[in-house]
């Protein structure tokens, strides 16, 4: 007998009783096993039966203890008992029998079509716990195999009950997470508030020198909240990855900037030394001597202004101040100076100069000089580019004046595939030659000024081009 399945354990020490019992479970498809002491009883349990048919008056021990000791018994404690009785036929002794831990009790003498009733009724209630059982112990691995620590919440906020992941991230036991307010549990943790993280929303929280992403899922049960999902995610290899691809960007931008320094201030340097030259062969102090003076002169004012615009590039502030737009476009366009006559491109400009932001300059003007570059990479020889800043409306919790800048191109064009991608880390369309991360970086940078980013492209020949909006709140 290596299954149990469609085995009825018959109890009874009278042989009568057994026969009739056992010949109705035959004939309704059972197989049978018999015991006539309530000791053999426990010996065939072993053996799992599907059902334990028991009689209360036995020989060696009562029914009740029987059923007890089955119930304490682990190998045992699912199988479902019937207890049959004779002799206690009044209410207490079905009550003490069902808190004994029988499933169920009758009396005899029993119907045979009652008593195969009662057996089909157990087994299915068996195999119906069984299965709720086995799901939710796969729904508990699976729970724990996460590698994101997961809640689960009610509706007031409580923790009901939480996976190995959220215990490990936290460093906490189940019980001191469990029963515990998320609010209470977040601010403690990470100093944050639960009324910060709305629905579906990310936000980001660390704690010593790992960093943490949130979310919080609303859960509902006939449209009504009844509750939440609450996810946490350790971060802190992504945010490695991406400190250590922004060092490279600006490594990249340092290596860029280097051949501009050279190519830009290598052009007055040799008019200077041409000037010197015929410096020497003029008279002192004639008229052609101050007009090589003067002309050296303004050479080395124009060599101050690149290099003051190379330094303040990176310079960054430590807090927020306001921004000149149109100078940080200036010389992002500075930069991209001899990139922009070697294609020989057109670049108009449209500003209000009584529209102003607040923000931190190096960035900025690193989010201007990523867009211009694009922008040139993208157009055609002899194109034109159009840099554009006006006013607009955002809306947040509600409509604030923002300022909108544009650079638009005539070039390529990006094709839809590929613009809801533009904005990811390390996505790129150039090949070895693109690092995928300046307009990951806009973007980011963008985002930490409460500003958003707008893209709008089309590749029809004769009429291909792209248009990329910075929208930032305005002062």
């Amino acid at each position: 007998m290596s299954t149990g399945k469609d085995i009825v354990l018959v109890v009874d020490d009278r042989p009568a009783n057994r026969y009739t019992i056992v010949h109705a479970l035959k004939r309704a498809g059972f197989e049978t096993m018999e015991a006539d002491t309530g000791k053999e009883a426990l010996d065939l349990a072993k053996q799992v039966p599907a059902v334990i048919l028991l009689d209360v008056k036995l020989p060696d021990i009562l029914g009740y203890e029987v059923c007890r000791r089955l119930k304490s018994n682990p190998r045992t404690s699912h199988i479902p008992v019937l207890q049959l009785s004779a002799a206690f036929l009044d209410n207490e002794s079905r009550v003490y029998a069902l808190e004994s831990g029988a499933d169920a009790y009758l009396t005899q003498p029993v119907e045979p079509n009652v008593l195969i009733a009662t057996v089909k009724s157990l087994i299915k209630v068996h195999e119906a716990e069984s299965l709720a059982k086995l799901s939710a112990k796969q729904w508990q691995a699976t729970f724990d195999a996460l590698s994101e620590g997961v809640a689960v919440l009610d509706e007031a906020g409580t923790i009901q009950r939480c996976n190995r992941a959220m215990s490990d991230l936290l460093e906490r036991t189940y019980s001191e997470i469990e029963g515990r307010s998320l609010s209470e549990l977040m601010q403690e943790c990470f100093g944050i508030q639960v009324s910060e993280l709305g629905s579906s929303q990310l936000q980001e929280a660390s704690s010593g020198a790992r960093y943490f992403q949130t979310r919080l899922e609303p859960v509902f049960l006939d449209s009504i909240q009844s509750g939440s999902i609450f996810v946490l995610a350790d971060i802190s290899q992504q945010k490695l990855a991406e400190h250590a691809a922004l060092q490279n960007e600006r490594l990249a931008a340092t290596g860029r900037m280097a051949h501009t320094i050279a190519h830009e201030i290598n052009n007055p340097l040799e008019a200077i030394t041409n000037l010197l030259f015929l410096l020497k062969s003029a008279t002192p102090g004639s008229k052609e001597a101050v007009s090589y003076l003067a002309s050296a002169e303004d050479e080395l004012v124009r060599v101050s202004r690149i290099a003051r615009q190379i330094l303040s590039f990176h310079r960054e502030s430590d807090t927020p101040i306001e921004l000149n737009l149109p100078e940080l476009i200036e010389n992002a366009l500075a930069l991209n100076n001899r990139s922009i006559q070697e294609k020989n491109l057109q670049v108009s400009r449209e500003w209000d100069a009584d529209l102003s932001v607040r923000g931190f300059p190096a960035q900025m003007r690193q989010v201007f000089s990523n867009l211009l570059r694009n922008a040139i990479e993208a157009s055609f020889e002899g194109g034109r580019i159009r840099i554009k800043i006006s006013s607009c409306t955002i809306h947040h919790s509600g409509p604030q004046r923002a300022v909108r800048v544009t650079v638009a191109d005539c070039g390529v064009g990006i094709p839809e595939r590929n613009r809801e991608k533009i904005f990811n880390a390390f996505f790129t369309t150039k090949e070895l030659k693109g690092t995928g991360i300046g307009l990951w970086l806009s973007s980011s940078i963008i985002q930490e000024h409460r500003g958003r980013i707008q893209v709008r492209s089309r590749i029809e020949p004769g009429h291909s081009g792209t248009c990329i909006s910075i929208l930032l709140p305005a002062e």
